[in-house]
């Protein structure tokens, strides 16, 4: 990104107070033990920043919008840790942890310039020029950085870093479709919206495991694209065959065992096997 001086000024303070925000939940989430009851959830934290925007005017001068996505993030954060899936949320530091997310219509607004440069508006901002990498997606939400070096990054959601090579064929096009469409996103938004009953399934062997009868072996892989079991004779199509596996919740543990099959009508149960 190549903000005017007076924008990064702007865009520091937005920073700032996403930090502050993401920090102060923490406070009171670290304060919380079980006589107090109820731990504070986003909409109680909510009204309580509102309250803080009309008390303090530098907060008020910020973006709304920013403030509490960084309330959302740590609420998804907290979540994650209780669920294993990640470490316990740590404070930001400035200097460090210098960024903040848009994520909802305000996310869509990107003008594409010419060939190599584009705008995103960002709240309380305004427009900045950033230089294009990629065609410009239909974005659900973008990520603003400042690294140590001072430099401003702007990221799409689902598009990691680095930047496939620009390439033709099949595969790229498929790739290309996949990063476009935010899968990482989408699986917070289910898990918001379905909490506990999301499965993230470890595709390992998947592939190589018969969806029939759960052998697993190299050698059932006949071709990249057939699968042919080894021990029962059941063949399919290697892509259909490790689908059903995964949704079937069927994830192979470090000991090469393979849960006992369950019924594709039932909804998927968590995997026994870590």
């Amino acid at each position: 990104m190549y903000p005017t001086p007076a924008q990064q000024t702007a865009l520091l303070e937005q920073c700032g107070h996403a930090r502050y925000v993401w920090n102060l939940a923490l406070e009171q989430w670290s304060m919380w033990t079980h006589d107090k009851g109820a731990t504070r959830g986003y909409v109680k934290q909510a009204r309580q920043l509102t309250e803080a925007r009309a008390e303090f005017g530098w907060l008020r001068a910020g973006s709304q919008t920013v403030q509490q996505q960084a309330l959302r993030d740590f609420g998804q954060a907290v979540r994650n840790f209780y669920a294993g899936t990640h470490r316990r949320p740590t404070w930001r530091r400035a200097g460090l942890h210098e960024g903040f997310r848009i994520v909802g219509g305000q996310a869509s607004r990107v003008v594409k310039l010419n060939r190599k440069w584009a705008a995103v508006n960002v709240p309380k901002v305004g427009w900045v020029r950033f230089r294009l990498s990629r065609a410009v997606p239909d974005a659900k939400s973008y990520r603003i950085t400042r690294d140590r070096m001072g430099r401003w990054h702007l990221a799409f959601a689902g598009i990691p870093e680095p930047i496939p090579a620009p390439g033709t064929g099949e595969v790229v096009g498929v790739d290309r479709g996949i990063l476009a469409n935010g899968w990482g996103d989408m699986v917070n938004r289910l898990e918001h919206k379905a909490a506990g009953r999301v499965e993230k399934v470890n595709p390992a062997y998947t592939s190589q495991t018969c969806s029939a009868c759960g052998h697993r072996a190299p050698d059932n892989r006949e071709s990249q694209a057939v699968f042919r079991c080894v021990a029962c004779g059941h063949r399919a199509n290697a892509d259909v065959n490790a689908a059903v596996n995964i949704a079937a919740g069927r994830a192979v543990s470090a000991r090469r065992e393979t849960p006992v099959r369950v019924s594709l009508k039932r909804e998927p149960q968590h995997a026994t096997s870590t």
